[in-house]
């Protein structure tokens, strides 16, 4: 069964490639955050150091969301 939809908070430089601070991907059975960050055209961030949280708790990339579920994506930290 399909429907409904994940909710995506982006940060930082991922925010500015999205061109937006929240979207929504569409929740299909056994989607990923990886498929998410893929489906969003992010996936050369997943070898950068990208952070990710399933609402709100750090998680890997490879854990499965559920409809109605918040992932946010956040690039590594830098500066000095």
């Amino acid at each position: 069964m399909s429907g409904g939809y994940v909710r995506v908070l982006a940060f930082g430089a991922i925010a500015e490639a999205i061109g937006s601070r929240t979207t929504k991907v569409e929740w299909r059975e056994n989607l990923s955050i990886e498929e998410i960050v893929v489906e969003l055209e992010m996936g050369h961030w997943l070898g950068q150091g990208l952070a990710v949280a399933l609402n709100g708790e750090r998680c890997p990339v490879d854990v499965h969301c559920q409809r109605g579920d918040e992932v946010a994506l956040l690039p590594p930290v830098s500066g000095g």
